[in-house]
């Protein structure tokens, strides 16, 4: 298979059979097929919905955290903030790791790390042990999301890792919108401690499935030198990329754009507009439809066009909503729908912009695909954990949510447009 995605790499291969921790023979995953991609597609899935989850589940239990733990609003919201920082910075530590030890241990330890903060974490006594076990939990959950970017970079080419991005920024995208639907079915039969005890089952069912259905996809050959030297002239090298760079700062400031929206949302629609748990999780859940709607269409727009154009085109359409938004927010007019609307407009174009954005980065650094990936998560979260503390300080309203997305999708334009310009055009055969 030729490797050609915006940037030639090393040739796709995985190690030979081994066996898994029940003395099961695993084969390297065969993806050639349409089967197979979506088997190791799905595994990879339930690894990456982790992080989301473990974000959004508790959103709708803020206000019973608030009353439980005495603290203020914006103190319950910082810890949020630091699961994100917990997802950044694990990931920067497990990429190296992963590019040198290969993808299932440090995946596997990581997540064990998760499961045993979360159930910690449903037995805080204070806001102070809370904030440092979201951190922790953050930190165990970016060794999913960071090993299973590295795989699709171990496993997939061309326009084929631009899909399979797409269909896991489709569950990114999906989880933290479902997310908290979930966290309100949790506590209509128990409280907000509830939430991370359900946690922790789903990290020990993603450390279940990871070691019996994921074999190991980088084979000793290509192991990278682990060492501070090693690991710190990887990371120069992937960040000294000019083209990797721009590509970066427009996924990170897209999903930061999306991600103002579900820090607002809560205070927006129950606190603005009125909305209960319920009615809350229902609009939640129709945003999914439509990033599910809009992830479904890039596989099939990369038939027929470039990932960048794509990226394009999508991030055009957040612009002119962004507009629209902070418009019908300063007038005060057109309710629920006036915010909503052109919401689901930039949720929809940004998921347009995010997977091709990501699958181009990460197609640059194959020789490092764990450290390309940490680089890229790391950059996604830490953007994300800005922006739930500039709604808030700018009054956590509609308009306040309005303007930080918009200034975020303003800025990944700028980033993108560097991105294009010295890029190498694809040509048709690098797409089959």
């Amino acid at each position: 298979m030729k490797r050609a995605f915006l940037h030639p790499g090393a040739p796709a291969t995985v190690e030979a059979p081994h066996r898994n921790q029940m003395g099961a023979v695993m084969s390297p995953p065969d993806v050639s097929t349409r089967q197979g991609s979506a088997r190791v597609i799905a595994v990879l899935g339930a690894l990456v919905a982790l992080g989301p989850l473990t974000i959004d589940m508790y959103l709708p239990a803020l206000p019973r955290v608030v009353s439980d733990l005495g603290a203020s609003d914006a103190l319950v919201q910082l810890t949020l903030t630091g699961t994100l920082l917990g997802l950044g910075l694990g990931q920067l530590a497990i990429g190296p790791l992963s590019d040198a030890l290969g993808r299932r241990r440090p995946l596997l330890a990581g997540v064990a790390v998760h499961v045993i903060a979360s159930a910690l974490t449903a037995c805080a006594a204070d806001l102070a042990a809370m904030g440092a076990l979201r951190i922790l939990q953050g930190l165990g959950a970016a060794a999913a999301t960071v090993v299973a970017m590295a795989i699709v970079r171990d496993l997939f080419d061309g326009h084929r890792a631009a899909a399979a991005v797409s269909r896991l920024m489709l569950v990114m995208g999906v989880a933290p919108i479902l997310a908290p639907t979930l966290g309100s079915a949790v506590l209509v039969v128990g409280d907000w401690r509830w939430v991370f005890a359900v946690l922790a089952v789903l990290g020990i069912g993603v450390i279940v499935l990871a070691a019996l259905a994921l074999p190991e996809t980088l084979p000793p050959a290509r192991r990278r030198t682990l060492g501070i030297r090693q690991v710190l002239a990887s990371y120069r090298a992937v960040v000294d990329d000019p083209h990797f760079r721009p590509l970066v700062a427009t996924t990170a400031l897209s999903f930061a754009a999306m991600f103002a929206f579900v820090a607002g949302s809560s205070f927006v629609l129950q606190g603005q507009y009125g909305m209960d748990e319920q009615q809350f999780s229902a609009i939640f859940g129709s945003c999914a439809v439509v990033m599910v709607a809009s992830s479904q269409v890039n596989p099939v727009l990369l038939r027929h066009h470039r990932p960048e154009r794509i990226a394009a085109a999508g991030l055009a359409a957040v612009l002119v909503a962004g507009v629209v938004l902070i418009t019908l927010q300063l007038l005060q007019v057109g309710g629920v729908l006036g915010f909503l609307l052109p919401v689901a407009v930039m949720l929809a174009g940004g998921w347009l912009v995010i997977p091709n954005t990501t699958a181009a980065a990460l197609s640059r650094h194959g020789e490092a695909a764990g450290t390309a990936a940490a680089v890229i998560g790391a950059a996604q979260f830490t953007c994300g954990a800005l922006t739930a503390p500039a709604v808030g300080t700018l009054g956590g309203d509609g308009l306040a949510t309005a303007v930080v997305m918009s200034a975020a999708v303003a800025l990944a334009a700028v980033a993108l447009t560097r991105a294009l310009l010295p890029l190498p055009a694809l040509t048709t055969g690098e797409l089959s």
